[in-house]
């Protein structure tokens, strides 16, 4: 197995840039709605839970074409970002994190689903009888209590960014650099025959993978639970 060259290093770090840019915002992003799930008696509930899911079924290639046709700048989107910031949401780094948003928000949303829907609405009760705040209530009381579930939504939230493929690729295509993430890189130097480069990259991402997987794994444990 050969050390990184640039260009594998170039890959690895563009991977990791947009799986911590993913996950920290969909960590900001998900709660609020996570919280309204968890809460909410409503029929429109389901409506919106099979909308945040569809990631989880639908092929990353058939996601990644619908959001080229939504970004593109002939599109009402992409056209306006085009003309208010001169460049195109398409082949570049800010459509990648766009389709990471999305294709990565069912991985973070379904930990944090559970840790609110499992937690002790007793503590909440009691805490209001108190005269705490909505806000003083959520701060001291939820976040603390869903801790395991923030930890679980963090690891498969960024592991899953980490792998994308097809969604990167019809978005982003194969730019060094700028779109040329660690699974593009694994796939052309595959389809190039430089199979030592590729078994370099692999074995990083499965290092990487398997011990992100048993650190949460024992930590559920540890805490007396698992997601």
């Amino acid at each position: 197995m050969n050390f990184p060259d640039t260009a594998m290093l170039e890959a690895l770090w563009l991977s990791f840039r947009l799986a911590f840019l993913t996950t920290a915002i969909l960590l900001v992003m998900v709660t609020p709605l996570a919280w309204w799930m968890a809460r909410s008696p409503s029929v429109g509930k389901a409506f919106v839970e099979a909308i945040v899911s569809l990631p989880l079924v639908l092929p990353p290639t058939v996601l990644g074409f619908y959001l080229l046709i939504l970004l593109n700048p002939t599109s009402a989107l992409g056209g306006f970002w085009l003309t208010l910031t001169g460049e195109t949401l398409v082949f570049n780094f800010t459509g990648l994190l766009i389709g990471s948003l999305i294709y990565s928000l069912p991985f973070v949303l379904r930990p944090l689903l559970t840790a609110f829907e499992t937690m002790d609405r007793g503590l909440l009760e009691a805490a209001a009888t108190l005269k705490a705040g909505g806000w003083d209530r959520f701060v001291s009381i939820v976040l603390p209590l869903a801790k395991s579930g923030y930890i679980s939504a963090a690891v498969l939230g960024f592991a899953h960014t980490l792998g994308e493929f097809g969604v990167v690729l019809m978005l982003g295509g194969n730019i060094p650099g700028e779109t040329r993430t660690v699974s593009i890189a694994v796939y052309d130097t595959v389809e190039q025959m430089r199979y030592h480069e590729a078994h370099t990259l692999s074995a990083i991402l499965l290092a990487f993978s398997f011990v992100a997987l048993f650190g949460l794994f024992v930590s559920q444990r540890r805490r007396g639970r698992l997601i």
